[in-house]
């Protein structure tokens, strides 16, 4: 696939972000993006060499040092000095999906035009990526304002040909990648490495990957819920159509009517019930994965208008013959947006886990622990104590990062967003969830083949594909594997076929 970069706005489907974080796209610039790299690019260049203003990080110090000036003939050297001090990475490195769209998204911001960079520069960043060489970054060393810078540092150091990037599955040095490319170390001007490592590119990109991934698992988590339902054999009456007509716009209706549409012709469900009333966690699935459907609505709109922003600094407006000095570098909006991703992911995964806890109690006709042998074997046992792990490791994650902040730069820059931090641990807990999930859906399936009466169609169709993957459980096995074996399932499942 080839997604074309515009000037206007834009916006992106999911499929196209997946497309991205797994490398199966390439990029392009249009004509008018082009202009307007120039057009911004040649206007500076002429601002430089025809007057004496004072222009933050063009011809000034960095932070605290705003205010010491830069002799022309040093401009350049200023930039690389800029990248090779502000390369101070820390921590597990990047995954190279989400460095994928991190690259991607320091291409988009800066093709409105508004940075001041030359299009050799931008033309080196789309072959970078469309070779599939990735710069190596690390996940610590942003504080969410002045950019993410450290990372963002990281990503830049190849074009100098310092630094390193994955190729080939493998990791090299970006200088042996220019010479295999015959290529010399781009030679960065006035403004550009400011460019680079300003902006929000990095707490992006790790919303948008744990945006799509949630909303993926939204879908699965409904699958699963309705195998569950199936399985603990509860009451459908939760889900009328009545009940979530007096209280719309929470998401919960839509929720609610897939789940009856899925479980529609499930003879087992038309059957009657002896309980009254079924646990919160099976009775009210509409109106916490409706909370979270709710969530993603606002902040998918969040990740569209940051996608469609620029956000290094100063910016350049050539028509009104300004440079501006600001602060669209701070991404308090993206900490905002990642926090409550974080709150929104895990709470699917702690209903989950309160579900997967009630099917293995021995309740409902079902074998304690959804045995075949109990006593003799342990089933599902400690499959529970593990979702119960990671369900408390994703609370004590979603404690909030944006309401953290820490003076930097001798003061200058005293309050922070910590966006990044934010964002490696929503995604941290979006993978904790799929796991999570992936154990309900084994132990659902468990349940259903245990009691072994007619479910749903498209149930039945799902399990009988599951089957393939991963296999009753008839004696004591490792689960591990079959976890992963459940999320790969996952990921090949189009749940709303």
């Amino acid at each position: 696939m080839k997604i074309s970069i515009d000037a206007s706005i834009s916006d992106l489907e999911d499929h196209q972000i997946i497309d991205i974080l797994d490398g199966n796209c390439n990029i392009s610039i249009s004509d008018n993006s082009w202009a307007a790299i120039d057009s911004s690019f040649q206007y500076l260049q002429h601002k430089i060499s025809s007057t004496d203003t004072i222009m933050y990080g063009i011809n000034t110090g960095f932070g605290s040092l705003r205010n010491v000036g830069i002799n022309d003939e040093d401009i350049e050297d200023l930039q690389v000095n800029l990248i090779r001090s502000h390369a101070c990475g820390a921590g597990a490195k990047v995954p190279i999906s989400i460095a994928r769209l991190i690259l991607f998204l320091k291409v988009r911001s800066l093709s409105y035009g508004y940075s001041g960079v030359s299009k050799e520069l931008v033309q080196r960043l789309i072959n970078m990526f469309n070779d599939d060489v990735i710069p190596v970054m690390y996940e610590q060393g942003s504080l969410g304002a002045s950019g993410d810078l450290a990372p963002l540092a990281h990503l830049s150091l190849p074009l100098i040909g310092e630094g390193a990037v994955y190729s080939n599955d493998s990791i090299m040095d970006s200088a042996e990648y220019l010479r295999h490319k015959n290529l010399s170390p781009y030679v960065l001007k006035a403004k550009e490495g400011l460019a680079l490592i300003n902006g929000t590119q990095f707490s992006l990109a790790y919303l948008q990957a744990s945006y799509v991934r949630t909303r993926q698992l939204l879908r699965a988590a409904n699958v699963t819920a309705a195998m569950s339902i199936e399985g603990f054999n509860c009451r459908l009456e939760p889900f009328h159509e009545a009940i979530h007509s007096v209280r719309p716009g929470n998401g919960q209706p839509e929720i609610a009517t897939f789940i009856r549409e899925l479980l529609h012709d499930s003879a087992h469900m038309s059957e009657p019930k002896v309980d009254v009333q079924d646990p919160y966690s099976f009775r009210c699935i509409p109106q916490v994965h409706g909370a979270t459907m709710n969530a993603l609505n606002h902040i998918g709109q969040v990740i569209a208008n940051e996608r469609n922003s620029v956000t290094d600094n100063p910016n350049i407006f050539v028509e009104e013959d300004m440079v501006i000095s600001g602060g669209n570098f701070h991404a308090q909006p993206l900490a905002f947006a990642s926090d409550y991703l974080c709150l929104a992911a895990a709470e699917l995964g702690s209903i989950s886990e309160r579900r997967l806890y009630l099917l293995i109690s021995g309740l409902r006709g079902l074998e304690p622990f959804l045995t075949t042998k109990p006593g003799l074997q342990s089933g599902f046992m400690i499959a529970q104590y593990t979702a119960a792990s990671i369900v408390s490791m994703n609370k004590q994650l979603a404690s909030p990062s944006s309401v953290d902040s820490i003076i930097s730069s001798n003061g200058q820059e005293d309050h922070v967003s910590m966006a990044a931090n934010a964002g490696v641990k929503v995604w941290q807990i979006v993978n904790n969830v799929a796991t999570v999930l992936a154990i309900e859906w084994q132990a659902a399936a468990q349940a259903v083949e245990m009691k072994d009466y007619p479910i749903s169609s498209k149930l039945r169709a799902y399990l009988k594909a599951y089957r393939k993957h991963v296999s009753f459980l008839d004696q004591d096995r490792p689960l591990q594997p079959d976890f992963e074996k459940t999320k790969a399932f996952f990921n090949e499942i189009n749940w709303f076929a």
